[in-house]
């Protein structure tokens, strides 16, 4: 029985009302979380303005000695330069790049000296760019003042602070989905499980973050995490629990980008369960009725945050 994705009298409305409940939630947590990231970033920035005599003294072996000085280097140029575009600019291995900002390593497969030479490439780049509208004393002979370098560190902590809370509004957005589920599933009797075992949960059980066996094209076999698995109490041997997806976004254009990755699961679950699986999507946020309108061609159904009592629609 479908419970939303045949009602698209109702996606406007439900659109609307999803983007202000995320919006409320953003205007209470996002302020908070960008101002204590702003502050870790101000004191980060100063330290490697400390370490490099104030931008003048760029060289590689400090990337060696701190690869994770380079997003802050990045974000000290104008314009801030992309990884990318850095990487095509110094003629690098985008994998270094890519291990020194997300892993905060040099990259093992790179032998010492080449990655010495390449480093060096990277900050004679970055110093043919530094912004100097920012970093005002490389117009002149004379050291900055401290109120000069506090103030170069707080429009750099600026820049990167759009990076750095970026993932943390997302875990924070997948946490509070999570609790939602968990609040509802608790107040209606449900226990959470460590079975992990989609045949061998017991009815009246939930789990979260689950790999599923699934199946592509060809019969190749790959793993799905699931954000949520709950089987209903009325299950009886041989049922499927309801695989539920929490989605939640921002914006709409991210989402309508995304909106593939869904129907691919649906695919790979269909052709390892056959057409009794149920897999359905908890959405909060940016979901406008192209999305809607994609989903529900695929037969994927969803509930919203703002109204989650539907799950009870799905037999829970």
């Amino acid at each position: 029985m479908a419970v939303n994705l045949d009602k698209p009298q109702r996606w406007k409305a439900d659109t609307q009302l999803s983007v202000d409940d995320y919006n409320r939630w953003f205007l209470e947590y996002a302020p908070i979380t960008y101002r204590e990231t702003r502050a870790r970033a101000t004191v980060y920035v100063e330290d490697i303005l400390l370490r490099t005599d104030n931008l003048r003294r760029l060289t590689g072996d400090l990337l060696f000695q701190h690869p994770d000085a380079l997003e802050m280097l990045r974000m000290s140029t104008s314009p801030p330069i992309a990884r990318d575009r850095l990487v095509g600019l110094a003629q690098v291995s985008k994998s270094l790049i890519a291990n020194m900002e997300r892993h905060k390593r040099i990259s093992p497969n790179l032998p010492e000296t080449v990655v010495r030479e390449q480093l060096e490439r990277i900050t004679s780049v970055i110093s043919h760019l530094i912004d100097q509208d920012i970093f005002i004393w490389f117009n002149r002979d004379t050291d900055p003042t401290l109120e000069e370098v506090r103030r170069a560190s707080t429009v750099v902590a600026d820049r990167l602070c759009g990076m750095l809370t970026d993932p943390l509004i997302r875990n924070a957005q997948e946490k509070r989905q999570l609790q939602r589920i968990t609040l509802w599933l608790e107040t209606r009797g449900y226990a959470e499980s460590e079975m992990r075992n989609l045949r061998q949960m017991l009815p009246g059980t939930f789990a979260h973050r689950v790999n599923v066996t699934a199946m592509q094209e060809g019969s190749v076999v790959v793993n799905i995490p699931i954000d949520t698995v709950i089987m209903p109490r009325s299950a009886t041997v041989g049922d499927l629990p309801l695989l539920v997806e929490a989605k939640s976004a921002g914006d709409f254009t991210n989402t309508n980008k995304r909106r593939k990755e869904e129907a691919t699961k649906m695919r790979q679950l269909r052709n390892a369960f056959g057409d009794q699986v149920r897999f359905i999507l908890l959405l909060g946020g940016y979901f406008d009725s192209g999305y809607l309108g994609y989903e529900a061609a695929e037969g994927i159904d969803w509930v919203w945050e703002h109204r989650m009592d539907d799950l009870a629609e799905f037999g829970l």
